[in-house]
C-alpha cells in the first residue's frame, strides 16, 4: 500500500515537474515574442496604420540594442555578407529592409536605384550618421553640417584638393615619397605592409593640407587616427575596454593638437602678414574664407574640417594600395598586363623628362581598371547614413521621416547580377563597360560625392606606377583571414617582404 502511495506521489511530482516547465518555456516563447516586437511598438505602431503596412519587410531585433548584435556577428566572422543575406532569405530580394541599427529605426537600400535615389535627393534626405559617429569626427565636418554649409565648404576645398592645377602640383611631392618609401621598405625585411602604406599616405595628406613633414607630429597624429577610426563604426559605449572608448580619447588628443597648430599658424601669418592671396595649403585657405557676410570660420569649423580630410585622406588610399599590391601579385597575368602598360608609358616619355605628368596618368587606362577593381572588390565604406527629411515613397514603400537610410555599397558592389563572380578580381571586366547609374559608388554620389576623389586615384596610380617598374610583393601569411571592420585588411596588416626587381 506504502508503495502504490509513494508511486502515486511521484507521478504527481513529476507532472508538475513537467507541468512547471512546459509554463516555464510558454512564458520564454512569449517573453522573446514580446523583447522582438518593443522596438516593433515603440517606432512602427506611432506612424499609423497606413505608413506601418507600407513599410519595406525586415524587424528591428532586440530592444536597444536592434540588429547590432548580427551585424557585428557577421562582420566579425569569415562571411560579413551574411547579414544582408539573412534579410533576402527571409524576405526575398527587395532591394529594402526595416531594421535598427546604431540606435534608430532604419531602412537599408540595397540595389542600384534606390541607393541612387537616396544619395541624390538632397530634398528629401539629409546626412544621418549616428550622433556618436558625428561626435568622432565633428559636429562642423561635412559629416554633420547642413546642406548649405556643405555647399560653402565644398566649394571652397575643391580646387585644392581636385583642381588640375593642384594635382598637377602634388605629384612630384607624391612620386618622390612613393619612391623613397619602396626603397626604404626594400631594406626593412619583414614590415607591416598596410601599416607602412598608411604611413606614407598619411605624410601626403598632411603635406597637402599642412605643409608638415614633421616625423614625431606626424607619427603621433596617424596613432591618433587609427584609433579613432576603429571607433567610428564601433558600438557607442564610452566605457574603458571598449574602440568608442578608446576612439573619443583620440578625438580630444587630436582637437588638442590641432588647436596648436591653427594658433601657431595664425601667429605665423600676424607675424608675416601673409596676404589671402598667397595659400600655402589649406590651412591657410580655411583661415582666410569667409561668406558674403565677412564672417570667417571658427577655429571649431576648421579643425573639424581638416581632422574629416585627414581621416579620410589617408585610410581609404591606403587600404586601396595595399588591396592592389595584393590582387596584382596575386595574379601575374594582370600584374604583366598593368606592367607593361607603365613601361610603354617610359618608352613615350621624352629622354630629357624625368617623372611623371598628369597627362602620363590619365593615358593609364588598364591601371585605372585595376584601381577601380579593386575599389569595388574591397568596398572601403561598407555603408553611408542619411536620413529621410520628409516621409518618401521609394520602389512602392514608405521610408518615415526622421528614419535613417543605410545606404548599402557592399550590396551593389558584390551582386552577381550586376558583376558576374563579384568576388573575383577582374579588371577586364571594365572594358568598354559604363556602369549604370548607382551601380558603382566608390566614392559615393550626388551633391556629397567624396570631394578628393582624383587626388585619392591619382595617388593610388603614381604608387603603383612604381610599385609595377621595380617590385615584388611576398606576404607572409598569403592566406591570412581577414578583418572587416571598420574596413577590409588582413589579420596581420599584411606581413611581407617588398623585394626589388634585379631585372624587367
Amino acid at each position: 500500500m506504502e508503495l502504490k502511495i509513494m508511486g502515486s506521489w511521484g507521478a504527481v511530482v513529476v507532472m508538475v515537474m513537467v507541468m512547471v516547465m512546459v509554463s516555464s518555456l510558454g512564458m520564454g516563447v512569449v517573453l522573446k515574442w514580446v523583447l522582438k516586437n518593443v522596438n516593433g511598438w515603440m517606432y512602427e505602431t506611432k506612424l499609423g496604420h497606413e505608413k506601418q503596412f507600407s513599410l519595406p519587410p525586415g524587424d528591428l531585433g532586440w530592444p536597444f540594442i536592434g540588429n547590432m548584435w548580427s551585424f557585428l556577428g557577421a562582420f566579425k566572422s569569415s562571411n560579413p555578407d551574411s547579414f544582408i543575406s539573412s534579410f533576402v532569405s527571409r524576405y526575398g530580394r527587395t532591394g529594402m529592409y526595416k531594421a535598427f541599427m546604431f540606435g534608430n529605426p532604419s531602412i537599408i537600400v540595397t540595389t542600384p536605384e534606390t541607393c541612387r535615389r537616396v544619395l541624390t535627393d538632397d530634398d528629401s534626405f539629409k546626412p544621418g550618421w549616428p550622433r556618436s559617429t558625428v561626435e568622432l569626427i565633428g559636429r562642423k565636418s561635412f559629416i554633420g553640417i547642413s546642406f548649405e554649409e556643405h555647399k560653402r565648404l565644398r566649394k571652397l576645398t575643391a580646387a585644392p584638393v581636385n583642381g588640375h592645377e593642384a594635382l598637377s602640383m602634388y605629384i612630384q611631392y607624391i612620386e618622390e615619397n612613393a619612391v623613397t618609401s619602396l626603397e626604404k621598405w626594400a631594406t626593412m625585411g619583414e614590415i607591416e605592409f598596410l601599416t607602412e602604406v598608411r604611413k606614407l599616405t598619411f605624410r601626403i595628406i598632411m603635406y597637402i593640407f599642412l605643409s608638415s613633414e614633421s616625423e614625431p607630429v606626424m607619427e603621433a597624429l596617424e596613432n591618433e587616427y587609427t584609433a579613432l577610426n576603429y571607433g567610428v563604426r564601433a558600438m557607442a559605449i564610452n566605457i574603458p575596454g571598449f574602440a568608442y572608448h578608446r576612439a573619443f580619447k583620440a578625438r580630444k588628443n587630436l582637437v588638442s593638437m590641432f588647436q596648436s597648430i591653427v594658433d601657431e599658424r595664425r601667429s605665423q601669418r600676424r607675424k608675416s602678414n601673409i596676404s589671402s592671396t598667397k595659400k600655402k595649403d589649406m590651412m591657410d585657405a580655411l583661415l582666410d574664407v569667409e561668406d558674403e557676410n565677412g564672417r570667417k570660420l571658427s577655429d571649431e569649423e576648421i579643425i573639424d574640417v581638416l581632422l574629416m580630410y585627414l581621416n579620410a585622406g589617408h585610410e581609404s588610399s591606403g587600404h586601396i594600395m595595399m588591396w592592389a599590391v595584393v590582387f596584382l601579385q596575386k595574379h601575374p597575368e594582370i600584374f604583366q598586363i598593368a606592367k607593361a602598360e607603365q613601361e610603354e608609358i617610359l618608352k613615350r616619355r621624352p629622354p630629357t623628362k624625368k617623372s611623371l605628368s598628369l597627362k602620363e596618368i590619365r593615358e593609364m587606362n588598364y591601371l585605372s581598371k585595376v584601381v577601380d577593381e579593386t575599389l569595388r572588390v574591397v568596398t572601403f565604406s561598407l555603408t553611408v547614413f542619411r536620413e529621410a527629411k520628409r516621409d518618401v515613397q521609394i520602389a512602392g514603400y514608405t521610408i518615415p521621416k526622421g528614419w535613417k537610410v543605410l545606404v548599402w555599397f557592399r550590396s551593389v558592389h558584390l551582386d552577381p547580377e550586376i558583376y558576374p563572380n563579384p568576388l573575383e578580381f577582374d579588371p577586364s571586366r571594365w572594358d568598354n563597360h559604363t556602369p549604370k547609374a548607382g551601380s558603382f559608388l566608390p566614392f559615393g554620389a550626388g551633391s556629397r560625392l567624396c570631394p578628393g576623389n582624383d587626388l585619392a586615384k591619382m595617388e593610388i596610380s603614381i604608387f603603383l606606377h612604381h610599385f609595377l617598374l621595380n617590385y615584388r610583393l611576398k606576404r607572409t601569411n598569403p592566406d591570412c583571414p581577414l578583418m572587416y571592420l571598420p574596413h577590409s585588411r588582413p589579420k596581420d596588416n599584411c606581413l611581407a617582404k617588398v623585394e626589388k626587381c634585379t631585372s624587367s
